[in-house]
């Protein structure tokens, strides 16, 4: 039975990613920060029941002798780095936190990787915000676009993916990278403009709230499920290199698109509902995402299931049900 290691567990990805692991065999631990309010926690983990199937230790990305700890008590055969300040808005206020978190937090798993388990697999979340606006001519980002990141957030992945690359070829690690772009799913936060948008419809619909508030409606991203990506995480974990591969639709929508989708799904116009706040504008606007993952799916076979449409009516049910 291989073991594998999450940082960042009780998120989207995590949840997904475990119980997909679990599905195959694997024994699954994961990395649990401590909050406050306990249910917090594990609140992803519990409302699917992984609670008693995965086990969790506390620790922080930022704690070095708490990841020597785990890694050292755990053996993991495959580490997968998903741990991080997640939301790229966020960033622009918290920028030290985001930059410790997300890349100083790279380093010291990879050096815990190092020292402690140098024959496991290491995955690290890497980012479509570390091409920023950087498009080749043709309106696709591929592995050779330059990468000029846009926020703290994307500075900080781009470090974290360059460590990963340095250690791979320093010290013969089987260490990669998967650049993901933008996915979701039901299990999103409801702060990301996918969920909050699903969100808001239904809640409209349901005559709980008047309007919408949103910031940047051109901005055009190429959004996936988190169910089809993780499944890519694990062939580009234990592909026989370990390499750098792009996870995409090679599709994107602006939000305004997303919007009107989702709002035409429950038979409404997004127009009349819908009020741009700055507070939600970034100071710097990454405006276009359309990732290449010919790559991945060539050599891989990997292969998308969702499509944005059957993507967004997975949430709109989910909330339906909620509210």
């Amino acid at each position: 039975m291989k073991k594998a290691l999450i940082t960042g567990i009780s998120g989207q990805d995590g949840s997904y990613l475990s119980e997909y692991l679990l599905s195959l065999g694997y024994e699954v631990h994961g990395i649990v920060r401590r909050h406050s309010v306990a249910e917090n926690q594990n609140h992803r983990l519990d409302k699917i029941g992984l609670n008693e199937r995965v086990y969790t230790h506390y620790g922080d990305l930022l704690d070095y002798p708490s990841l020597v700890r785990i890694v050292s008590e755990v053996k993991p055969d495959e580490i997968y780095n998903l741990g991080a300040m997640s939301h790229v808005r966020i960033s622009f206020d918290m920028p030290s936190f985001t930059i410790q978190t997300n890349a100083l937090g790279v380093l010291n798993m990879l050096e815990v990787y190092r020292t402690m388990a140098p024959k496991a697999k290491f995955y690290q979340a890497s980012s479509s915000e570390m091409f920023g606006n950087s498009v080749d001519e043709d309106g696709i980002q591929r592995l050779t676009t330059p990468m000029n990141p846009v926020s703290p957030y994307g500075c900080a992945k781009v470090m974290g993916y360059n460590l990963v690359r340095h250690y791979r070829h320093a010290y013969g690690l089987h260490a990669c990278n998967g650049i993901l772009f933008n996915h979701e799913s039901p299990r999103r936060g409801s702060n990301f403009v996918t969920n909050k948008v699903v969100k808001g419809a239904v809640a409209i619909k349901k005559g709980l709230q008047d309007k919408l508030e949103l910031g940047n409606m051109d901005s055009f991203r190429d959004w996936g499920h988190s169910k089809d990506y993780v499944r890519a995480m694990h062939m580009i974990i234990n592909h026989e290199n370990p390499e750098e591969f792009i996870v995409a639709t090679g599709k994107t929508h602006s939000v305004r698109d997303l919007c009107r989708i989702v709002f035409a799904k429950l038979d409404m116009n997004y127009e009349d509902y819908i009020v741009q706040n700055p507070i939600y504008m970034r100071a710097e606007e990454l405006k276009y995402l359309k990732g290449d993952s010919s790559k991945t799916q060539e050599v891989l076979g990997w292969k998308a299931e969702y499509t944005l449409e059957t993507m967004l009516d997975e949430m709109i049910e989910r909330w339906e049900k909620e509210l």
